[in-house]
């Protein structure tokens, strides 16, 4: 009995042993964020389709690039007296050598005179889609498309809302 005592209290020994001593290793690491510029865009230059006419019977359109040239169909002409002609002008600022996603309208925004209405449609922009903060800055141009119905009653159409224009780092 004293030789199974004192194989146990050994036994238990050993266990106790192999249980408190263990191999143990330990690495630590560092956090580090890193805060860039935030993205803005401010806003230069409204649009303007400038002088636009019409004929009686056959409406149309009047197309403006971001370059702020106009070209029509339809039944829609473009007088000599071109009037104030403006692409939108935004500048968007951040930090320099990020690239950034541009968002344009996709719903028709509505302009009016009066009771009178017509929609402006197909946002556009230069650049198209992305752009790059060269410097920390960059003009976005954004051009679009003018529905002008048939004997469009004249006026000064202004938006009631202005449209927006969002962009984003990628």
């Amino acid at each position: 009995m004293k030789r199974t005592r004192l194989l146990f209290v050994a036994s238990f020994a050993l266990v106790c042993a192999a249980t408190s001593v263990r191999a143990q290793e330990t690495a630590s690491a560092t956090v580090t964020a890193t805060i860039v510029t935030p993205i803005s865009i401010t806003k230069d230059v409204d649009m303007n389709f400038g002088n636009v006419a019409v004929q009686s019977t056959t409406g149309g359109t009047v197309v403006l690039t971001p370059a702020g040239t106009r070209t029509t169909t339809g039944g829609v002409t473009l007088p000599t007296t071109a009037g104030t002609v403006t692409a939108a002008s935004f500048t968007v600022t951040g930090t320099s050598g990020y690239t950034y996603t541009i968002t344009l309208p996709t719903t028709p925004l509505t302009i009016t005179s009066g009771a009178n209405t017509m929609t402006v449609t197909a946002f556009t922009s230069d650049p198209s889609g992305t752009g790059t903060l060269t410097g920390g800055s960059e003009v976005v141009n954004v051009g679009a498309t003018l529905n002008v119905s048939a004997a469009q009653p004249a006026g000064v159409y202004v938006s009631d809302t202005p449209f927006s224009v969002t962009v984003n780092y990628n």
